[in-house]
C-alpha cells in the first residue's frame, strides 16, 4: 500500500510540474520535452547525438534520448493516461514544425487525444524517458504496462530506426504483475524504483 501512495504521489507531483511549465524556445513544451535549453546546441528540436553503448541516436533539445513504443508504431497513440506520461513524456511542440538536421529521418506532427501536438519520426511517437539524463538512454527495451496495454520501448537511432531491445532498460515488471510480463492489475507503471 505504502508503494501505491509513493507512486501516486509521485505522478502527482510529475503532473503538477508539467502544468508549471511554459512555452519553451523554438515552441517546444518544457514539460514535454524536458525544458528549454541547449544541451545539444543546435537549436532543432531533435538533433542527433552518438551515446556510449548506444549508437546514434535521436536526442530532444536538453540532449536526452527519444523513445517509440512497439504499441504506437503505426502512429496511433496509447500512451495517454497521467500515470504513462509521468514517465514517458511526450515531446511536443506548440507552433512551428519540427526540425532536425539530415539523417535524423522524417518528422511530423501528431495530435494526441489531449489536443496538444507530438514531434513523430517516420510516424512513430517520440517520447523521452523520466528516468534518463541527457546523454544517458537507460530505457532501452523497457517493458512495462498502463492501462491494460504492455508496451515496449527503444530508443530511436539516427534514421527514424528503432533499436532490438537488448539495451540496459529491459526488465521493467509492474507491481501486481506476474513473472513481469504479465498485465496490469491496477493500469500503474512499471516498477521505477519508488
Amino acid at each position: 500500500m505504502k508503494r501505491l501512495v509513493t507512486l501516486g504521489l509521485a505522478i502527482a507531483a510529475s503532473v503538477a510540474l508539467a502544468a508549471c511549465g511554459g512555452e519553451g524556445s523554438n515552441g517546444a513544451s518544457p514539460s514535454a520535452s524536458g525544458g528549454a535549453g541547449s544541451g545539444t546546441g543546435s537549436g532543432n528540436t531533435v538533433s542527433v547525438r552518438q551515446l556510449s553503448g548506444i549508437g546514434s541516436v535521436l536526442v530532444d533539445q536538453t540532449g536526452k534520448a527519444l523513445y517509440s513504443s512497439d504499441l504506437e508504431a503505426s502512429g496511433k497513440i496509447v500512451c495517454d493516461d497521467p500515470a504513462c506520461n509521468a514517465f514517458w513524456k511526450p515531446l511536443t511542440l506548440t507552433a512551428k514544425k519540427p526540425t532536425a538536421p539530415a539523417g535524423a529521418g522524417k518528422l511530423g506532427m501528431i495530435t494526441r487525444p489531449d489536443g496538444s501536438r507530438q514531434v513523430t519520426d517516420n510516424g512513430k511517437p517520440l517520447y523521452t524517458f523520466s528516468e534518463d539524463s541527457p546523454g544517458k538512454a537507460t530505457g532501452d527495451g523497457f517493458t512495462d504496462d498502463f492501462s491494460g496495454h504492455h508496451f515496449t520501448w527503444n530508443v530511436v537511432r539516427a534514421g527514424g530506426t528503432t533499436a532490438s531491445g537488448a539495451g540496459s532498460g529491459t526488465g521493467g515488471s509492474t507491481p501486481g504483475s506476474t513473472g513481469g510480463s504479465g498485465g496490469s492489475t491496477g493500469g500503474s507503471g512499471g516498477n521505477y524504483g519508488y
